[in-house]
């Protein structure tokens, strides 16, 4: 299939600024994008709460904004920066879960925290309201500090943020319109190599679409996935035994858990994630629950039930795995800050340099021009700033309004973490989270924009492992304390990171940074309430930890806190957290330090990745297997059929949200007591 797709002439300035004046920010956007983000909440609470796994969902969420006013008598109004504010209020609104600890802490402190660890002598259950409490202060003070990160990460530096700008190519292909980047593939050419044109025509002359794909066989591959994991959802409800089909013989199902669930959502997964990941988890599956798990029974370390967090095999090689995930995160977070802060410095300067020389030039050509008498034609020439297209101010969130923010969004945190937990958690603990949290996003949204990958892992737990030292050891809500300003930390750094792969979406179609700030602020407002109704809906509805939803990120949390804070562990964890922790390291160290120009560098793939290893351990096999099966789709779809790795999300999107919504069906079917087969 081809798309016919007409490249038009460089865009010049007044093209690229009459469209950031577009109407983007509309009452009919506003109500599509909270629905998507709505399909998108509820998915990811699903799988967040099932395996830990959340997605930004930003491909389908475009995709999904265009094809609802593809369907109306609007098509013809509907613009791309309007399809732009869209998906960024879906984003902002679906990763809720997420940055406010739907799937990690609040069920870590309601469900697994002792008497003791609260600090209260009693058990934590928060209700609705404090969870509203809760969500509003987590949730904006990450929207602030994007605001001065934009500017330096995605205008200046041009950093690629591969999901944004994928996002970008598939909005651009479904308008029909252009990408306004000069080279998203290689470093920003020397402005003073050719005195031809104007410095900003050279910068803004190579516009290009990434990728030519196809609306209406999207749309299907889309709406035939989702109909197939919907029914999939259905069926599985009404007949449990394809949840867990014991492939391996009843013996491996009972004793150890080995069974596969034939999940279009986590096949669709493992699409996401690619081969090598899957694969990663494929090896962590078998060490684990191949070898560990019964290693651990047989011994009488762990005598308990297999599927037993406290006494079983799987709390017991939880610890094993915790270790892994920390080591090669803390590795690999400090490696890549350490590149970050090398790169940047390297970066000004010589964007310096190029800034002067092109001053010097483009005063030359000034006076020229004046000597030639023909000043007069210059007047309307645009002005270089730094190398990059300067965006007027009334399009643009003032340093004003982000200071103002984000002292009054610190304000808001530390004031509701001291409605809800009292003096329990110190101001100055609070305040030490949010200070992290700013030094975490800078480091974040860097990671991100280079690899596509947040670094949230790393940067909870090394936030838990500070706090280990900041708190007293004998301060009796220590646990708590390190599991709040873990949190608070980590959400910063999650929701800065996320929001700029939508700004990178937006600087590339050409939308206004003002029109996506608000989408952020309306989706993050109407997620907070949201997050908070669908959690308590989940924990009413359902038995949570169960088997279905074992809630492992809540458990990796609450596991984290006690270790950093010298609680004890099970026999004999502790000597195999310790050395598998130190291979691990070892082998991030070398994954992240190897220079691509070494012969061995090509044989890097083959040494595991710690947190994937270490998914794979805290997971049960059936949801790997399932990914396995997503990632050798994934191989034959790049490597055999080669087709586009857009086309690919999309279609895999189609399995992940169809179970997600449809989760909200069955939820509706299990409160009204249903019957299964």
């Amino acid at each position: 299939m081809s798309t016919e797709t007409t490249i038009h002439e460089p865009p010049s300035r007044v093209g690229y600024l009459a469209k950031l004046g577009l109407p983007q920010v509309t009452l009919r956007a506003t109500i599509v994008g909270l629905l998507i983000g709505s399909v998108i909440l509820i998915s990811n609470f699903q799988f967040g709460l099932q395996t830990g796994w959340v997605s930004m969902m930003s491909l389908p969420a475009a995709l999904l904004g265009f094809a609802v006013f593809k369907l109306t008598p609007l098509s013809q109004s509907f613009t791309d920066v309007e399809n732009v504010y869209i998906q960024s209020i879906a984003v902002a609104v679906g990763t809720g879960p997420l940055c406010y600890g739907f799937v990690g802490i609040i069920p870590a402190i309601e469900k697994f925290m002792t008497s003791d660890e609260s600090g209260l002598g009693r058990r934590i259950i928060f209700s609705t309201k404090e969870l509203i409490v809760w969500s509003m202060g987590l949730g904006l003070f990450g929207v602030f500090f994007a605001i001065p990160l934009r500017k330096q990460v995605i205008v200046k530096e041009k950093l690629p943020f591969p999901s944004g700008s994928a996002t970008a190519t598939l909005i651009s292909v479904l308008h029909g319109t252009e990408i306004y980047e000069s080279d998203m593939e290689e470093e920003e050419e020397d402005i003073t190599k050719n005195t031809n044109g104007s410095p900003l025509q050279q910068q803004t002359s190579t516009t290009q679409l990434i990728e030519s794909t196809d609306y209406s066989s999207n749309m299907r591959s889309l709406t035939y996935t989702f109909l197939v994991s919907s029914a999939y959802t259905l069926i599985s409800f009404f007949f449990p035994i394809l949840k867990k089909v014991p492939i391996f013989g009843t013996s491996a199902s009972k004793d150890y858990m080995w069974d596969f669930q034939p999940s279009p959502a986590y096949i669709g997964q493992g699409i996401i994630m690619g081969l090598p990941t899957v694969s990663y988890m494929l090896f962590g599956a078998i060490f684990g629950w191949g070898i560990l798990a019964p290693l651990s029974k047989y011994m009488k370390w762990a005598p308990g039930p297999i599927d037993d967090w406290v006494s079983g095999g799987q709390g017991w090689i939880l610890w094993v795995s915790l270790s892994i995930m920390v080591a090669d995160s803390l590795v690999s977070f400090i490696v890549l800050s350490v590149k970050s802060v090398q790169d940047f410095i390297v970066d000004y300067r010589s964007r310096q340099e190029s800034y002067t020389q092109a001053l010097e030039l483009q005063q030359s050509l000034i006076n020229e021009a004046e000597n030639r008498g023909s000043g007069d034609g210059d007047n309307n020439k645009p002005i270089l700033n730094g190398g990059s297209l300067e965006i007027p101010k009334q399009f643009l969130i003032s340093n004003k309004v982000a200071l103002i923010g984000t002292l009054g969004s610190t304000i808001l945190c530390v004031v509701t973490i001291r409605i809800i937990f009292g003096k329990l958690i110190p101001i100055y603990a609070s305040l030490t989270a949010i200070i992290l949290a700013m030094l975490f996003s800078v480091l974040a949204t860097r990671t991100l924009g280079v690899s596509d990958i947040n670094p949230v892992s790393g940067i909870g737990k090394l936030s838990q492992l500070i706090f280990a030292f900041i708190i007293p050891s004998n301060h009796p809500a220590k646990i708590l304390i390190n599991l709040i300003s873990g949190g608070v930390a980590e959400a910063g750094a999650q929701q800065a990171g996320d929001l700029m792969q939508d700004l990178k979406t937006g600087h590339l179609i050409g939308a206004s940074p003002k029109a996506q700030f608000i989408a952020q602020i309306i989706g993050t407002i109407f997620s907070v309430f949201l997050s908070s109704i669908m959690y308590q809906i989940y924990m009413a509805v359902y038995t949570i930890p169960s088997e279905t939803f074992r809630i492992p990120t809540a458990v990796i949390w609450i596991d984290c806190s006690r270790l950093v804070t010298g609680e004890g562990l099970p026999p004999k964890a502790m000597e195999f957290a310790i050395v598998f922790g130190v291979i691990f390291a070892i082998i991030s160290l070398l994954k992240n330090t190897m220079p691509p120009t070494s012969k061995y560098y090509p044989y890097l793939v083959y040494l595991p990745n710690g947190v994937a290893v270490g998914v794979g351990i805290y997971n049960t096999p059936n949801f790997t297997l399932a990914r396995f099966i997503g990632g050798l789709i994934a191989y034959n779809w790049h490597n055999i059929s080669n087709r586009g790795k857009t086309s690919m999300i999309i279609f895999s999107s189609g399995l992940v949200l169809g179970e997600g919504l449809f989760s909200g069906f069955t939820m509706l079917l299990t409160s009204l007591g249903v019957k299964h087969f």
